[in-house]
């Protein structure tokens, strides 16, 4: 009686198999491989995945806020708390940074910058933050403010701004982003992509994630930078215009900073806007920061309209 060798053939079928073909009187053979199928073949990944989107949809709309004056509609998922952490390590480090160029305090250009910081401050009724301002002895032509309204104004951006006026546009720009939360926007945005790019390399491929940052930078980070710009573009005309300043000052001073740029990087690569674009949303804006103005110093503006006459 025939007895098959069971170990035997349990050993051809842990092997790949092959098939003979005839090609041209000639046998050949095609081997079948026993890898597993695609992760995302399974059902188990279908459902995992449905999951976390459901579940990071909930998420992300449950962080979505209106943006202060605008309502333009972003993802914030930053804590003031923890804002206030990340404010104070960056204040200590920017600090550090510029140690030994920081005009000192009572010098008649440390007096000037923080006159008309404290004006614009002071008009936009702005609450619960420790204003700090700075000069820094440089001949950039630059100004930022640090979470938690530490503002620092490069000495080199002075002669551009020339006038009280054109400083107030300077300053309300940068008040704005503190106002508006611009920082805390910002980092939740690298949070939300950080965690979309980890999925994906887990789920699809582990170079991703290194890919995904540079794509990141290129083409969410920068875009919205420059939808965070404008946004303080119009917030701070209309904080210089509230404070009694000129808001026509603010083309004046875009128009001489972009006689001073040289060698500016593309629009698409920039976080700021293209300077003449930046200036024609302004003289835009113009006339609704005017009326600001108007209604806010009414005597300011009579003294203006009868020292026309007086030249």
């Amino acid at each position: 009686m025939f007895r098959p060798n069971i170990y035997a053939t349990a050993r051809r079928l842990t092997r790949p198999t092959t098939r003979a073909f005839q090609t041209h009187g000639r046998p050949t053979y095609q081997r079948f491989s026993s890898n597993k199928p695609p992760i995302w073949q399974s059902r188990t990944f279908w459902y995992v995945t449905g999951s976390v989107g459901a579940g990071s949809f909930i998420y992300y709309q449950a962080h979505l806020e209106p943006a202060p004056v605008t309502g333009r509609k972003r993802f914030i998922n930053v804590t003031p708390e923890q804002e206030a952490r990340f404010a104070a390590q960056a204040y200590q480090e920017t600090l550090m940074e510029y140690q030994g160029r920081i005009v000192p305090r009572g010098s008649p250009v440390d007096d000037y910058v923080r006159r008309v910081a404290k004006r614009v401050i002071t008009a936009t009724g702005i609450e619960g933050v420790e204003w700090e301002v700075h000069v820094v002895m440089s001949e950039e032509r630059n100004a930022f403010v640090l979470p938690g309204g530490k503002v620092f104004v490069f000495t080199g951006i002075l002669p551009i701004t020339k006038t009280e006026d054109g400083l107030a546009a300077v300053l309300g720009h940068e008040i704005a982003h503190q106002y508006a939360r611009h920082a805390a926007e910002k980092i939740s945005q690298s949070n939300l992509l950080s965690f979309v790019y980890i999925l994906a390399s887990f789920f699809v491929d582990p170079s991703l994630l290194q890919l995904g940052r540079g794509m990141t930078h290129l083409l969410t980070v920068l875009p919205n930078s420059r939808a965070c710009e404008r946004e303080a573009d119009y917030l701070g005309l209309l904080f210089m215009a509230q404070a009694c300043y000129d808001p026509r000052a603010a083309v004046g001073l875009w128009q001489r900073m972009q006689m001073a740029e040289q060698g500016s990087p593309p629009q698409f690569l920039n976080t700021h806007p293209a300077t003449g674009d930046r200036i024609e949303k302004i003289t835009e804006w113009l006339p609704q920061a005017e009326l600001k103005r108007e209604a806010s110093c009414p005597a300011d503006m009579a003294s203006s309209f009868f020292g026309q006459f007086r030249h």
